[in-house]
């Protein structure tokens, strides 16, 4: 239906990555700044918050610049399986959760980090000749 210009794909690909590199590096930094609120807030240890944020940081960096980028898709898919298997077996949150605040947003996520994996992510980045 619509014409498929060969670069189509790979900028698509770009966008999402930034997209899921603009939400985990946000999420990231709000865990390393603002760890002992975040730490409550998530039910975990400060330490444990200060890791989430490095790990967030360091795999939306990967997914963004395209540096292994598959490997960093991953790290994030592993870390939003911990924040879905919190909602739902620790705080008992449903698909859509109250107030729209379910587990459907990370699984969206998951998804994302999926399709990078399945397609290198494209053909845009520092680790692509």
């Amino acid at each position: 239906m619509f014409p498929l210009w060969p670069w189509l794909p790979d900028i698509t690909l770009l966008l999402m990555r930034l997209m899921v590199a603009i939400v985990f590096g946000s999420s990231g930094w709000n865990h390393l700044m603002h760890a002992g609120e975040r730490s409550k807030s998530i039910g975990m240890s400060t330490g444990f918050t200060r890791f989430l944020g490095v790990a967030e940081l360091a795999g939306s960096l990967g997914v963004a610049l395209g540096v292994f980028p598959q490997f960093a898709a991953l790290g994030l898919i592993l870390v939003m399986f911990g924040a879905i298997q919190k909602k739902i077996f620790a705080w008992h949150t449903g698909f859509w959760g109250k107030d729209g605040y379910g587990w459907h947003y990370d699984l969206m996520l998951v998804v994302m980090n999926a399709v990078i994996i399945g397609t290198g992510g494209g053909r845009i980045g520092i680790m692509h000749p």
